[in-house]
């Protein structure tokens, strides 16, 4: 399965930015050479809009004493969450099944399992390797016979890590496998929507619950660059895989609640009009003719670097505002991330597409 790694595109990005920056600043100082004004890119704090009101009207309410809220969404499956991270575990009659581990919040999880069943904990699932999600499991390194379940390639990674706040898996796999327990299917499947050592799709069946980390926040836009996809590849058709599922309660590791089928299908919509959009203007825009203009300001083509970046940030900026025009009334934060979501999807189209 090809892989598109987009980090090391992304830190060339950012190279190219401090180059050009330097560039504008040994320009004359009474001409406004190179210096061209966004109105999306470098946006104040305070011209930022506000969080929807349809999205925080679905937010759970986090005591700030107890630092977490844990509710039931379906028969024996729990979620819970901080109000940024989620996780979740399933209660069966042969024990507890714990879904990550946050590193915000894993020494409460074992309270609040206590709370509702004296069935013990039996195994935790990694969903994939970041450190917000798994960071926090060494909160249950006193339990006997723990069973740690992981991909192969995230069992390798956190091996070669060696972190002592990331457990290691005990056991791995490497594509799909099932978890039957006390009566309960719980269906793990492999994806690369994510992360580069692989992400786990998480499926009980009889509680039409789903779980896929890192994919979406309901209600909101995706965090920065669509949630800091590996490989955009994958990520735009992650959510026809989602679909696919049978399920009313979905968990997307993020912020203030769960979501719904419906939400997955907004997710999808923004992502695939993220792409298309970015793939039209790129194609629109007249990247020879950029460098002319371009060059006319820092009077020449010497500076390659500087020419490319303009392209780019005037590919960027179409797109960008397009999409915060669409985007803005039905998603919350869409500002915050919208050019970041673009960058993205620009070095996919660009290089890869």
């Amino acid at each position: 399965m090809k892989k598109f790694p987009l980090v090391p595109a992304i830190v060339v990005t950012v190279a190219l930015f401090a180059i050009g920056a330097s560039s504008f600043a040994q320009g004359s100082a009474d001409t406004a050479v190179g210096v061209v004004q966004s109105p999306v890119i470098g946006r104040a704090l305070k011209d930022y809009v506000p969080v929807l009101r349809s999205a925080l009207d679905r937010a759970w309410a986090v005591d700030p004493k107890e630092g977490v809220e844990t509710r039931k969404v379906a028969d024996g499956v729990f979620v819970v969450t901080d109000g940024v991270w989620q996780s979740a575990f399933v209660v069966t009659d042969a024990g507890v099944i714990v879904f990550d581990a946050p590193e915000t919040y894993a020494a409460k999880i074992r309270a609040e399992i206590a709370a509702v069943t004296r069935q013990p904990i039996t195994t935790l699932v990694y969903t994939h390797i970041h450190k917000d999600h798994i960071g926090g499991s060494a909160a249950f390194k006193d339990i006997k016979g723990l069973e740690i379940v992981a991909l192969t390639g995230v069992a390798e990674f956190l091996a070669e890590k060696n972190d002592p706040a990331r457990l290691k898996p005990t056991r791995t796999f490497d594509d799909q496998v099932v978890l039957a327990r006390g009566g309960t299917r719980i269906e793990l499947r492999a994806a690369h929507y994510h992360s580069d050592e692989g992400d786990l799709i998480v499926y009980i069946p009889r509680a039409r619950f789903l779980m896929a980390i890192d994919t979406l926040a309901p209600g909101y836009g995706p965090f920065q660059g669509f949630d800091i996809t590996s490989n955009f590849h994958e990520y735009v058709h992650v959510f026809d895989a989602l679909l696919e599922y049978d399920f009313d309660v979905f968990v997307g590791g993020h912020l203030t609640h769960p979501g719904n089928r419906a939400d997955v299908e907004v997710a999808r919509e923004f992502t695939r009009d993220v792409y298309e959009t970015v793939k039209r203007v790129h194609g629109q825009t007249d990247l020879m003719g950029v460098f002319g203009e371009t060059a006319t300001q820092i009077g020449g083509f010497d500076n390659k670097y500087l020419l490319f970046k303009r392209f780019l940030d005037v590919v960027t900026e179409r797109a960008t505002a397009e999409i915060e025009q669409r985007w803005m009334g039905r998603l919350a934060g869409i500002d915050v991330f919208a050019e970041d979501h673009v960058r993205t999807a620009l070095l996919y189209v660009r290089w890869d597409d």
